[in-house]
């Protein structure tokens, strides 16, 4: 007989149902509990008697996703040795799977109801690909996660200092880009003229040579033309609009904000990357994803943390499907519409650096350039975010069979023409 315990999850309770597969003891009952520590090991002494009491010869508890809420019980359950010593399998489900099955039955909203309908839903074998990870992932994670947001945050910002180095000197990101020397206005030589105790009138009064001698200076000689710089820089002075003293006092406090902004984001980012590394090397799919041009040790890291145990998925299409990278009614790379959006279901950490992983490949990979390159053309609209999740949704083919057969990349052969 089999024993499911359906667990609907909140910040502070543990709403709790015990069903079995016998039609004879369907609920066996339903409690609420504190989600905490005392409360869980109470849960697990219930299911201990159970067992006893039932002959149960297996055990499934399952519950919602519900982000951090969910975390603590379900590895509590996980790992626990008496529970380990039997038949014990814990899963932790989307809540919009469960969300789906329980509107079938239009019952009123009430946490016991759900409680119920959690059990009910994992009792009828509907548990797909939600085995818990493993505490190595669970630890990659919180740092590919949090290096993610840090990242968002970081793009955030420059969008912002992006906007105010407009109001400030309209024109400069315009020159910067035509002076063939790939200045970037998030070069820290640029930033530092934007911010400190310069003013677009006290530069625009320097002689070329001190201007030259001031960017070389700031640039620590890293310009290959310093000179060519200050000029592009000079240019983009003289041709922008000035603002009013007071708005032009705003601007630069606005700046200086967002430049410190911008530093602190990049050394965390540095911080989190170093921390990815040592944790990732210890894996042993580590190196099975690295083979691969183009994807090092971070991008290795964030696609292992979301994916786990490789044993948690069936094939290489429920992982495309966990990440997202897919699109409704069977539509792929020849579109059936031009304005077919990629599904917004789907986890978004693995999305992202699957996607990001792909762009990088694609530079070191002939087939996956070729394979983009070939998506490219055939997409009227966006063409880019359309072909590079396509490239995406090919590597995920790549991921699975590495990480399934432990082995490592081994480029394809060039075609004979």
């Amino acid at each position: 007989m089999k024993l499911i315990v359906g667990l609907d999850v909140s910040s502070t309770e543990l709403d709790v149902c015990f069903l079995t597969d016998d039609d004879n003891f369907p609920v066996l009952k339903e409690a609420s509990f504190e989600n905490d520590q005392i409360s869980a090991t109470q849960i697990k002494n219930f299911i201990l008697h159970y067992v006893e009491e039932l002959n149960i010869d297996q055990i499934v508890i399952g519950m919602e996703a519900t982000s951090l809420y969910s975390f603590h019980p379900a590895m509590f359950f996980h790992e626990d040795p008496e529970l380990n010593a039997l038949n014990t399998s814990v899963f932790v489900e989307q809540p919009n799977k469960i969300k789906k099955y329980r509107e079938v039955f239009e019952e009123s909203k009430d946490d016991r109801i759900d409680a119920f309908y959690i059990a009910d839903y994992f009792r009828v074998n509907r548990n797909g690909v939600s085995i818990l990870k493993e505490e190595q992932y669970v630890a990659l994670q919180h740092l590919t996660r949090t290096r993610l947001q840090l990242v968002e945050g970081l793009v955030r910002t420059k969008q912002h200092f992006t906007e105010n180095i407009y109001y400030k000197c309209n024109t400069l990101s315009k020159e910067l880009k035509s002076d063939d020397q790939n200045t970037s206005i998030f070069s820290a030589t640029i930033m530092e003229l934007m911010t400190a105790d310069y003013t677009l009138d006290g530069l625009k009064a320097l002689s070329l040579e001190e201007f030259s001698s001031l960017v070389n200076q700031l640039g620590r000689g890293r310009f290959k033309d310093p000179e060519k710089v200050a000029k592009s820089i000079s240019k983009a002075i003289r041709g922008s609009y000035r603002l009013g003293k007071n708005h032009e006092e705003s601007v630069d406090q606005v700046l200086s904000v967002l430049v410190r902004q911008i530093r602190s984001f990049e050394k965390s980012i540095k911080e989190i990357d170093k921390a990815i590394e040592d944790i990732v090397e210890t894996l042993p799919e580590y190196q099975c994803l690295t083979s691969v041009p183009g994807i090092g040790k971070v991008y290795a890291g964030g696609i292992i943390a979301e994916i786990g145990q490789i044993e948690r998925f069936d094939n290489q299409a429920q992982i495309a499907k966990f990440a997202g990278l897919f699109w409704p009614h069977k539509q792929s790379g020849k579109m059936k519409s031009d304005n077919t959006y990629l599904a917004k279901r789907g986890n978004r950490y693995l999305r992202y650096y699957l996607v990001e992983a792909a762009n990088s490949v694609r530079r070191y990979e002939s087939d996956y350039r070729a394979y983009y390159q070939k998506k490219y053309d055939e997409t009227p609209k966006h063409k880019h975010k359309r072909a590079i999740v396509l490239t995406a949704r090919k590597l995920v083919r790549l991921v699975d069979v590495l990480l399934r057969n432990h082995q490592l990349y081994a480029p394809p052969k060039e075609r004979i023409k």
